[in-house]
C-alpha cells in the first residue's frame, strides 16, 4: 500500500470482497517480531493489565505475535464483516483476542479514556487514500485520542514522511509526538545490521533537514510516530510545543 491506487480504502464493501477472496493471514508493512522491541518499549509488558486496541486489524497475524509476547488482552477492529467473523472463528480458544466490526471513524462503542495503546498498520493510510481523506483521517484521529487514557500511546507506521504527516498528527489533537524509523523488508527478509537503531528515536523537525541528513534522499523505510496523549497540552499550549526531538 505504498501508493493510493484505488478509492475504495475507506469502504467496507471494497475489504469485504478482497477478504472473502484472500487466504492465509497477511501484515501490511511490518510482522510483529520486526516491531516487538519497539512495541516493548512504549507498552512495557510488565503492566500486566495493559489494554490494547489494534484498529484495521485485517487477517494480520500481529495480535497473536503480541499475545505470545505476554500482552493480557488484543482488542482488535476492522470495517469488514468478513474478516472480522473469520478471526473469532480463528481465535475462538484464545480469550486474550477480541475480534470487533467496527468503523475507526466511530468507535463509539468503546468508553473515552479505556485502552491504554492503540497500534495502527496502514489504517490512517488506507483512509488518506479514499474520499473525502483529511476529513476521514481526522475523524479517525479524535476517535484513537479519545478512547486512549491520558499518556496512552498511538503507534503509527506508515509509509508517509513527516511532511505529510506531523501537520496531520499535530492538527487532530494534543500529542506529544516521536518518530522511529524502520527498513522496509522483503517477505521473509531479516536485518542483522539495520542502518538505524529501531528504538531510537530520530530528530523531528519541520522542514526535515536534520531528518533528510540522517536518512538520506527516499529512504526505503517504514516511520512508526509515537503519539502520546496529553490532556495537558489542551490547557493553552499548543501541540507543537510538545513535540520531542528525540535527540
Amino acid at each position: 500500500m505504498g501508493t493510493c491506487s484505488t478509492q475504495a480504502y475507506g469502504e467496507a464493501w471494497y475489504w469485504d470482497k478482497r477478504y472473502a477472496h484472500e487466504s492465509g493471514p497477511f501484515d501490511w508493512y511490518q510482522k510483529y517480531s520486526s516491531l516487538a522491541p519497539l512495541i516493548n518499549l512504549y507498552i512495557p509488558r510488565s503492566h500486566r493489565h495493559h489494554r490494547i486496541l489494534v484498529v484495521g486489524c485485517g487477517n494480520s497475524a500481529f495480535s497473536e505475535g503480541m499475545v505470545d509476547d505476554g500482552y493480557a488482552e488484543v482488542v482488535n477492529i476492522d470495517i469488514s464483516t468478513v474478516v472480522t467473523e473469520a478471526m473469532q472463528k480463528k481465535y475462538s480458544n484464545r480469550p486474550q483476542l477480541i475480534y470487533m466490526k467496527m468503523d475507526v471513524r466511530d468507535m463509539s462503542d468503546f468508553q473515552t479514556c479505556s485502552f491504554d495503546a492503540v497500534i495502527d498498520k496502514g489504517t490512517l493510510d488506507s483512509l488518506l487514500c479514499g474520499n473525502n481523506s483529511q476529513q476521514n483521517a481526522l475523524k479517525m484521529l479524535k476517535e484513537v485520542w479519545r478512547v486512549l487514557k491520558d499518556k496512552g500511546v498511538y503507534i503509527l507506521v506508515t509509509y508517509g514522511a513527516p511532511i505529510y504527516r506531523l501537520h496531520l498528527l499535530r492538527d487532530s489533537c494534543s500529542w506529544t509526538i516521536k518518530l522511529h524509523v524502520i527498513e522496509k523488508l522483503l517477505l521473509g527478509e531479516s536485518s542483522e545490521h539495520p542502518k538505524w537503531e529501531l528504538t531510537n528515536p530520530l530528530p523531528l523537525d519541520d522542514d526535515e533537514s536534520s531528518l533528510g541528513t540522517l536518512l538520506g534522499k527516499n529512504p526505503d523505510v517504514h516511520y512508526i510516530y509515537i503519539c502520546t496523549k496529553d490532556d495537558s497540552l489542551k490547557a493553552g499550549l499548543k501541540p507543537e510545543v510538545a513535540v520531542e526531538s528525540g535527540t
